[in-house]
């Protein structure tokens, strides 16, 4: 049908737009934030991949860069966050302490934050280099454009 076509082919447009329109959250907790502050730099410039734009509100962000140590403390605060950003949203979770909780495996730190959200992207290392952070974004962005996108005004089939 050639409204499946048009469809699609939205679809693919919607995709491309909010691929290289990311209003990122900076939750960094640790050592690892050095590393993501020489991804956002010029030498790396994180803005050529549309991600310039750091938001310093949840509200504002539609990405969620996890970067560090996240307590058993820490946990319902970055929940909360995460309930507060706008939809559709996104998480990259940077570090080997928020992936896994790095080298502290006690009761006080979170063993990974995917237990408490829901992570997009796993960006491993101790710290991580600023390569493998555009590679997590980059790895987001094809996640993004093949993912089916929610229209508010289509209609519901139930």
């Amino acid at each position: 049908m050639p409204g499946n076509f048009i469809a699609t082919r939205f679809n693919y447009m919607l995709g491309w737009a909010r691929k290289f329109s990311l209003f990122h959250y900076p939750f960094v907790t640790a050592c690892c934030g050095m590393e993501y502050m020489s991804a956002a730099c010029a030498h790396f410039d994180i803005d050529r991949f549309g991600a310039g734009w750091t938001r310093f509100t949840p509200r504002q962000a539609d990405l969620i860069l996890v970067v560090g140590t996240v307590t058993q403390k820490l946990a319902p605060v970055l929940k909360t966050v995460y309930d507060q950003m706008t939809e559709p949203k996104w998480v990259i979770a940077i570090g080997a302490c928020a992936v896994s909780g790095g080298i502290y495996d006690n009761y006080a730190v979170l063993q990974g934050i995917d237990q408490i959200i829901p992570v997009d992207i796993f960006v491993p290392g101790c710290p991580p280099r600023p390569e493998m952070i555009l590679d997590g974004l980059l790895k987001l962005q094809q996640k993004i454009q093949k993912q089916e996108h929610d229209w508010r005004w289509k209609k519901k089939t139930s």
